[in-house]
């Protein structure tokens, strides 16, 4: 590594629990809590989209550092979560796993270390309706 840079890593994404391969999978990386869940477009955040049953998404490149992940299972593929009198009608999911009540978990519920190459989390998937 060069004198000054940036030290970065690998991140790969596992879904699991998901109940169809309909639709496409919207993952928010966000270093930054007031972008999460979220994910406001900005340099230190990234947004992907996958279909639904494509496997792993991969991060290449990373800032090593501190993380949340938040995740949707967009089945309509309407670019959104949908949802019925402000319950999600669509799978949702945030890396860690912790537990949801009363709307999203807080960043620091979510937050991970990615440290260095080869780093994985796994998000599983919650349906409520």
């Amino acid at each position: 590594m060069l004198p000054g840079a940036t030290p970065v890593a690998d991140l790969s994404l596992d879904i699991a629990g998901l109940r169809s391969a309909k639709g496409m999978i919207r993952v928010c990386l966000t270093a930054v809590a007031d972008n999460f869940p979220k994910c406001i477009d900005g340099a230190e955040s990234t947004r992907r989209s996958s279909p639904a049953g494509a496997g792993a998404i991969h991060f290449a490149g990373l800032p090593q550092g501190d993380y949340a992940i938040a995740v949707i299972h967009d089945e309509n593929g309407n670019g959104k979560l949908d949802t019925l009198a402000g319950i999600p009608r669509e799978g949702f999911g945030f890396s860690r796993n912790p537990p949801v009540r009363f709307g999203p978990p807080r960043f620091s519920s979510a937050r991970f270390t990615v440290a260095g190459s080869g780093e994985r989390q796994q998000v599983k998937m919650r349906y409520l309706l």
